[in-house]
């Protein structure tokens, strides 16, 4: 199965995204700061996932 480092640093965003939102919705406000919070692990996850290239496959 070959996933496209697009596709898998969506994946992430996505990921980091919903487990920030999560725990900011815990009072049931989000403030501005947790709204930046959410932003910037998305952002932060979307960057680093798709700088980091997949493992090449090896022939065993």
């Amino acid at each position: 199965m070959r996933i496209s480092s697009i596709a898998k640093s969506l994946i992430a965003g996505i990921a980091a995204g919903s487990a920030a939102a999560v725990t900011a919705a815990q009072d049931n406000v989000i403030t501005t700061g947790e709204g930046v919070t959410m932003a910037l692990a998305v952002l932060g996850a979307w960057g680093i996932t798709y700088a980091v290239p997949n493992r090449p496959k090896t022939n065993a």
